[in-house]
């Protein structure tokens, strides 16, 4: 087990002495122990850690400001999600809204190793598991279905230079590029990688749209205590995409089957347009591979912090430098992920906050039963892994919003499926049972 600590939150001096890669100057470690197999490493960067923040911040600020649109000067129609007038519900009623993609079809050709159609099956395991429940079950959360909108062009270049959107949209990509990527280019390839953008920002965005509703009602109500307005506001309020989770789409290009960051527009979007529920953001990627285009396109940035929790063993391009990288072993089983995992929501818990708003990369490829990932973790592990990112946001009271990511079947699409699908129905069931404590 190797573990590349680089925090840039406030406490960024607050880093782990570990083992090194050799074993000199082996340090022992009360806070985490895998048993004599593990090793901790701690990378200490000669760049000045807080000089970078602020450049790549400033530079960040400064190319929006260039770019054809402000947040405060353009019009609704610029984003993918529109809020409507629909009535307050209740906030003591847990809020869940599921986006879905797959109305996008893509035919891929004969033979190609994505499996296109777990997105539809995915959804259909959910959606009869939500509603076989008793009525008194199912309405102790707000959860309704929406079909994921198309991410607009100016969401898009928040995140992606302006030529590679428009080459992508005008299928001018090399073929070097298009091999990268992953999939052929065809117009029902763009309306599915836009609406995996789109349906992830309209999951965040929905989110906060019904914290604002909230707010609104409660200035509006009558005069409350002091002990009343320090309270919260409600029960949780959380969504999800089917499908997105696309964190290996730099700026400039795609790979890895991943065409545009669905999360970090997401993040770019509410950071513009909520600038009053959001001003920070975690994103907790727990996909086998390692959220690399996310690392870079946030390199620098303390308004967003990454977290990526993957295979060490299991890279298929370079490796990037996220605000906190865990790398556990090829064959990883239970006990060792979820006591790293458990660890290091701890400690973000503890020392690395405030956070408005969490993005939860929930891929399910570190499952034993995946073609690619290469870990051994079982699917009781996988749902285990789950509750505590569930507790984890419940406990920092702050909205979570869940996306796919991996999952590759092997000749037995079930396995992989029933993750998927429990991701979802886990966060419903965890509402209902504790989403009013």
């Amino acid at each position: 087990l190797v573990l590349s600590f680089l925090r840039r939150s406030p406490s960024a001096e607050a880093f782990v002495r570990c083992a090194s890669a050799n074993g000199k100057d082996r340090v022992a470690s009360s806070s985490l122990s895998l048993g004599n197999d593990a090793c901790l490493q701690n990378r200490w960067y000669s760049e000045d850690v807080a000089s970078r923040r602020r450049r790549n911040g400033r530079r960040w600020a400064r190319n929006l400001r260039h770019s054809t649109f402000a947040a405060n000067d353009v019009d609704e129609e610029t984003w993918s999600f529109q809020a409507t007038e629909a009535p307050i519900a209740d906030p003591s009623v847990p809020y869940f809204h599921i986006f879905y993609n797959d109305v996008y079809e893509v035919k891929l050709p004969p033979g190609h190793r994505f499996p296109m159609e777990k997105y539809r099956k995915v959804r259909e395991i959910v959606q009869r598991k939500v509603s076989s429940l008793a009525s008194e079950r199912r309405n102790r959360v707000q959860c309704d279905f929406h079909v994921s909108p198309l991410a607009t062009v100016e969401e898009l270049t928040t995140t992606h230079t302006p030529t590679y959107v428009d080459r992508f949209l005008r299928g001018d990509l090399t073929e070097e590029e298009v091999r990268n990527v992953g999939f052929p280019w065809s117009p029902s390839g763009v309306d599915r990688a836009l609406s995996s953008v789109g349906g992830t920002v309209a999951a965040a965005s929905a989110v906060c749209e019904e914290l604002r509703r909230r707010r609104r009602q409660r200035s509006q109500a009558e005069p409350r205590s002091e002990e009343e307005e320090s309270g919260g506001l409600g029960a949780p309020v959380w969504s999800a995409h089917v499908a997105g989770g696309t964190h290996h789409a730099f700026a400039d290009r795609g790979e890895g089957f991943c065409v545009f960051s669905d999360i970090a527009v997401a993040a770019n979007v509410i950071l513009l347009r909520y600038p009053d529920v959001v001003s920070r953001i975690l994103i907790l990627d727990l996909d086998v591979h390692q959220g690399n285009g996310n690392a870079v396109l946030f390199d620098g940035r303390d308004d967003v912090v990454t977290f990526s929790m993957h295979c060490g063993a299991n890279y298929f391009s370079d490796k990037q430098r996220s605000d906190l990288d865990v790398e556990l072993p090829a064959g990883c089983t239970d006990d060792t992920y979820l006591l790293s995992l458990r660890h290091w929501l701890n400690l973000i818990k503890s020392e690395g906050g405030p956070y408005d708003l969490v993005f939860f990369q929930a891929g399910v490829d570190v499952l034993a039963d995946d073609r690619l990932g290469r870990m051994e973790v079982s699917s009781r592990g996988v749902q285990r892994r789950n509750e505590m990112v569930f507790d984890f946001a419940l406990k920092l009271g702050v909205p979570l919003v869940t996306t796919m990511g991996g999952g590759y079947p092997r000749e037995d699409w079930k396995p992989i499926l029933e993750a998927h699908a429990n991701v979802y129905f886990q966060a419903h069931q965890f509402l209902s049972e504790r989403g009013r404590d």
